[in-house]
């Protein structure tokens, strides 16, 4: 893993998480009744709409976005890049194992979606936490 890998991996979960948590916090029932869009409808299926649920999902995301877009910013502090991976990798495994129990309730095309998109997610999470290798600039003579 080199640090800009490392960077662009923490951008994509800080965009994921910045557009999934502003669309649950200031439009929640639209999200609740569109998410992930595209025709797609997982939420509804879960449970009846709860505004205080939906809200405090969307903060939470907003949180850990405005995180990390944070270690982005300073991808060489490894120790707060690993934690914020870390942080996201217990998050995503759980949020995993939730929805491997529930796939009953997804059509075939819904249910594979949903185990790429979480597997994807999770596997990027765990990409962050990997050693990161320096790599040298070669002097032009």
């Amino acid at each position: 893993m080199t640090i800009s890998l490392r960077r662009w991996l923490l951008v994509l979960l800080a965009v994921t998480a910045l557009y999934v948590g502003s669309w649950a916090y200031f439009a929640p029932e639209s999200w609740h009744h569109t998410f992930p869009g595209f025709g797609h409808h997982w939420l509804p299926v879960l449970g009846p709409y709860n505004e205080h649920l939906v809200k405090d999902v969307g903060a939470f995301y907003l949180a850990f976005g405005v995180l990390t877009t944070v270690a982005a910013w300073r991808v060489r502090e490894n120790s707060l890049v690993f934690s914020v991976g870390a942080a996201w990798l217990v998050f995503n495994v759980l949020h995993f194992a939730y929805h491997l129990q529930h796939l009953h309730k997804y059509s075939g095309t819904d249910k594979i979606l949903n185990v790429v998109v979480l597997v994807g997610i999770t596997l990027l999470s765990a990409a962050i936490i990997l050693p990161v290798r320096e790599t040298r600039r070669r002097k032009l003579s």
